[in-house]
């Protein structure tokens, strides 16, 4: 024969001998063993002797019965030592004779120290009119009939934030003024899946911690459980928590913030000292309360996602703008030579920017094409700002290392040091055919000549804006009748196909050895149909920019 030790839900903890071969275990008075426990069915759960042993089988209660911390599925063997919990009801079975425990609950293992249940079960048993004999029917009721006018009230108030914050302080007040806790915590999850307190109500005014367990919220978020630890000191799975000892934890209900499209995170209350012991009606109506939550946050997320993409589009409509700004309407005509000039967008946008210029009253031609780092308005604000601190420097006449100097220091001080621009700036002699240029890091020009040959023109100094002190050298070239020089920006070369290779300088010095014959824009258009064959639907990542100067005289 066995004893049952019971600590019950509520009232005084007893034991039960067990004389016969079967005791059925319910809230009913008429059950064999009736225990003081308001989420244990009629019927919970029967005890029965085989020739094998004792067994244990759930009768189909509504919040499952377990043993060593292990669900209920099948008839489960049973003995002397093993730990059964029925809602918020413990019981420790004994041989008979032995004595009770002593303590008014019993120590319990890592697995059976705190109570998990799913919370769409408790969901679902919170709306559903509970299942009572008449002995509770009133009680029940009454008790059901609160927690709707609770849930309606939560529902309503938080519909009128406006907010995640505001909303997340409301769910805290409310869950505050319901269950009354010490600790209160809104943990979400950020863009990595990790867990961060998006909101909080710490233990002392005097500072802002918040003492959670980490395993409880793994258990909590990850498998959808709800959780109730009557006592943090009696459960072996905080034994080694020893911030939730030292701040003086003793209670801790939680539940998972949950909607039909994932977990958000979770609300986690807790009380210290003997203050506030939670119980398995809390957690019932935390749940009830988190569901509701749940679905406001997404909704105000979900809210928040559309202002934000609104926002991003007009900032890309902006930074259109101020790009499209930039693009000269046209270019001036140069006697014994064609230029070309076209910038082509990507999805997004670039700090892509080319201006060609007379200068000193036609005896020079200025050629600047730049790409600035980063995309949106940022970069085509950097993009203005470089085409205003080079229009001076250009206009007096200055040589285009001497331009580049100037631009990047001031371009250093009065800009974050991750911004920054590579640039290429030809300051062509129409006379004589010379060209002065500097490269600031940018993609080396090609110097196509009327037998095909090809020269790189690589770079002369560093990016603009990347050091307080940057120098650059100007090198020289004379422009032969039928050379060509071909500017550009990154967008060409490191368009990629749908296997990530990238177009590359050597195909796009190929193509233009090739078609060298062509006129400019024939020129500019066999390249964009090259790149569209070689990217093949792909997506282009950055603008595609290029500035083409040939002379023909």
């Amino acid at each position: 024969m066995i004893t049952l030790h019971v600590a019950p839900a509520q009232g005084d903890p007893f034991s039960h001998d067990v004389d016969g071969d079967e005791v059925v275990i319910g809230r009913s008075m008429k059950s064999d063993l009736s225990v003081a426990d308001r989420f244990l069915s009629r019927q919970h759960a029967r005890l029965y002797h085989t020739e094998q042993g004792w067994m244990i089988e759930d009768l189909g209660s509504r919040n499952g019965t377990f043993v060593n911390g292990v669900r209920v599925e099948s008839p489960t063997d049973i003995a002397p030592g093993d730990v059964i919990a029925i809602s918020a009801s413990i019981i420790k079975v004994t041989k008979q004779g032995d004595a009770a425990p002593a303590t008014d609950r019993p120590r319990q293992t890592i697995d059976q120290g705190s109570i998990f249940r799913p919370a769409t079960e408790l969901i679902q048993a919170s709306i559903r009119l509970p299942e009572a004999d008449a002995a509770h029917e009133a009680e029940d009721i009454l008790r059901h009939a609160e927690r709707l006018s609770i849930l309606n009230d939560v529902h309503q108030t938080l519909a009128t934030s406006i907010s995640l914050d505001e909303l997340l302080d409301l769910i805290l007040d409310r869950t505050f003024d319901h269950l009354h806790p010490e600790q209160g915590v809104v943990l979400l999850k950020d863009n990595d899946g990790e867990l961060y307190p998006a909101a909080s109500r710490p233990l002392s005014t005097e500072t802002d911690r918040i003492v959670i367990s980490q395993s409880l919220a793994r258990e909590v978020v990850e498998k959808g459980m709800a959780a109730l630890v009557h006592d943090v000191r009696i459960d072996d799975r905080f034994a080694a928590a020893k911030s939730l000892l030292d701040a003086g934890i003793r209670s801790i209900v939680a539940a998972p913030l949950s909607d039909p499209r994932g977990t958000l995170g979770m609300i986690a209350l807790s009380s210290a000292a003997d203050v506030r012991v939670f119980s398995a009606d809390d957690m019932q109506l935390l749940s009830s309360l988190a569901s509701v939550a749940a679905l406001r946050i997404r909704n105000i997320a979900l809210a928040e996602e559309a202002a934000e993409r609104r926002r991003l589009h007009e900032e890309v409509r902006l930074a259109r703008q101020i790009q499209v700004a930039l693009i000269p309407d046209s270019l001036p005509t140069v006697p014994g030579y064609d230029i070309y000039g076209g910038n082509q967008p990507s999805q997004g946008v670039s700090g892509d920017y080319y201006e060609v210029i007379e200068r000193l009253g036609g005896r020079e031609c200025v050629l600047f094409i730049a790409d600035v780092s980063g995309k949106g308005i940022a970069a085509s604000l950097l993009t203005a700002y470089i085409e205003a601190l080079s229009s001076a420097p250009i206009e007096d006449g200055l040589p285009p290392e001497q331009i580049f100097t100037r631009v990047s220091r001031r371009l250093y001080r009065r800009t974050p040091h991750e911004r920054f621009a590579t640039a290429f700036l030809a300051i062509l002699e129409p006379a004589s055919g010379t060209v002065r240029f500097a490269n600031a890091g940018h993609n080396p020009a090609l110097l196509v000549r009327r037998d095909g040959a090809v020269e790189r023109l690589s770079s002369t100094g560093i990016p603009l804006g990347l050091l307080p002190l940057a120098e650059y050298e100007c090198a020289e070239f004379a422009l032969a009748s039928g050379d060509t020089l071909v500017t550009y920006t990154d967008g060409i070369t490191e368009a990629t196909n749908p296997e990530k290779e990238e177009y590359g300088t050597e195909r796009l010095e190929a193509l233009c050895r090739e078609r060298r014959g062509l006129d400019l824009d024939a020129l500019a258009a066999a390249l964009e149909e090259d790149l569209q064959l070689f990217v093949a639907g792909e997506p282009f990542a950055d603008d595609r920019t290029i500035v083409i100067l040939r002379r023909v005289q």
